[in-house]
């Protein structure tokens, strides 16, 4: 029997045994004293709510987060969002599902999008950067997790190659805007570009669903991009015997730990050159932009002119095309 996705999926329908990822869960408890289970099941598709009422801690012990389950409910509109709510949970024999029913990848061709990156990474004309970014190429173990890996868990690009997609729009995006600013080094914007988000190919990890590896919780991408930028420098002076500039050390790993701009949105550093400070901003345009389309893209009520709130978003979404342009690029 087909596999029922959570795209498909309508309120007022029946559930019978369907396998989804447990993304996340909570055991809580009603105003009553009552127990129940909070849950986000995923499939590649997307997410659905799901709820347990009159739960024990043994059925929620039994969900293993991050696993696969079978469950069988119903679905209902609550406020206008979906959820599900869940009559029973049963195992999901290994080898009776496709994992790759649960990862969403990339609609574009991953060996076509790596190629392009690798041009515009070679128009790179110092000799130091030049030299920094053929070594972390030359890496084929981390270029290969490169690859295919994420570009976060849930917010932008949450899917196979979706690091890579969303590193070749801002290099893309760097070639267009910083020649606009002469007084800027496009050579820096570019490696910092290529290198700001590349410690997510090992903090995420992506076999069975995208999640967090241990040194992913404990040290992070951005630390770790830093940590790899020195390793990867001091590789490169041992073996030509040529000492690298500091400065030029010092601020490419500035650019990687400020890149997200503030404190409270996790960045050790604040942008304190002007290429930091466009590499900040060119990133947060291509992950703004590419939520707010994907906002609209997966919203699954087509009489409503706005998305629900999207809390990373501060906002809900207005989803008419007014100029037709979406409608025009998708070929609908």
């Amino acid at each position: 029997m087909a596999r029922r996705f959570i795209s498909e999926i309508k309120a007022g329908e029946r559930i019978e045994e369907e396998i989804f990822l447990i993304r996340s869960k909570d055991l809580r408890t009603t105003n009553n004293g009552a127990l129940y289970i909070h849950a986000v099941l995923v499939d590649r598709t997307g997410q659905l709510v799901a709820r347990a009422w009159q739960a024990t801690e043994d059925m929620f012990l039994g969900m293993p987060e991050g696993g696969f389950m079978r469950f069988k409910g119903r679905v209902e509109n609550y406020k206008g969002n979906m959820q599900f709510i869940i009559d029973a949970v049963m195992p999901a024999v290994p080898g009776s599902f496709d994992f790759a029913d649960f990862i969403p990848i990339t609609k574009n061709d991953i060996p076509t999008m790596y190629n392009r990156m690798v041009e515009i990474l070679q128009t790179i004309k110092n000799p130091d950067l030049a030299a920094l970014v053929k070594e972390f190429l030359d890496d084929e173990p981390l270029m290969a997790r490169f690859k295919k890996a994420p570009a976060a868990s849930a917010m932008h690009h949450a899917y196979i190659g979706g690091l890579l997609e969303h590193t070749l729009q801002l290099l893309e995006l760097g070639l267009l805007v910083i020649p606009k600013y002469p007084k800027l080094s496009l050579d820096l914007v570019l490696a910092g570009l290529f290198l700001h988000d590349i410690g997510k190919a090992t903090e995420l990890t992506f076999n069975a669903a995208i999640g967090y590896s241990d040194d992913g919780q404990l040290v992070g991408h951005i630390v770790q991009a830093a940590l790899w930028i020195d390793r990867k420098i001091d590789a490169i002076v041992a073996r030509t015997g040529k000492p690298f500039p500091d400065q030029l050390r010092w601020v490419i790993q500035h650019i990687v730990l400020s890149h997200h701009g503030k404190y409270e949105f996790g960045s050790p550093k604040i942008p304190a050159v002007p290429e930091a400070i466009a590499v900040h901003h060119l990133d947060n345009l291509d992950a703004k932009v590419h939520m707010f389309l994907a906002e609209i893209e997966s919203d699954r009520d087509p009489a409503s002119k706005w998305t629900n709130y999207n809390k990373a978003l501060e906002t809900k979404v207005f989803k008419p095309d007014v100029l037709g342009v979406r409608k025009g690029k998708n070929g609908k």
